[in-house]
């Protein structure tokens, strides 16, 4: 996973190019950010069980079918699994919210858990809802 330092870092090697002022000016943005990020990361963790559980229910109540019988939240094991699954997102936000740097969604979350519900059978848009 990449930070926004890092990510700065590589684009301008891959350009073979000095900082210039803009690079700079992101990079003082992004240290002068860091005690909100890490403050706000902190705040959600000591959050997240709250989080996720009102998340959970919020989205059974809005598509009461994926807790019935046939519905891919249908038993307590796929529940469970579920608001596990929803945790990790929470977990991966903050992951990107402390670097800085979105990547960490687009690899993990956007790629790699479609690919994985697409191969069980898990229908993407309750979890974009859930999300």
């Amino acid at each position: 996973m990449r930070d926004a330092v890092t990510s700065l870092i590589k684009n301008y090697d891959l350009a073979g190019r000095y900082f210039d002022r803009n690079a700079i000016d992101s990079l003082k943005s992004y240290f002068d950010s860091g005690t909100a990020r890490v403050q706000a990361a902190a705040t959600i963790n000591s959050n997240a069980a709250a989080l996720v559980k009102q998340a959970g229910l919020k989205l059974f109540e809005e598509l009461p079918e994926l807790i019935r019988p046939g519905g891919n939240a249908y038993t307590t094991r796929r529940y469970a699994a579920c608001l596990r699954d929803m945790d990790y997102y929470l977990r991966y936000a903050t992951y990107a919210l402390v670097a800085g740097n979105t990547n960490v969604l687009d690899e993990r979350v956007l790629q790699g858990l479609r690919e994985t519900y697409n191969s069980l059978g898990v229908p993407i848009g309750p979890t974009v809802r859930g999300i």
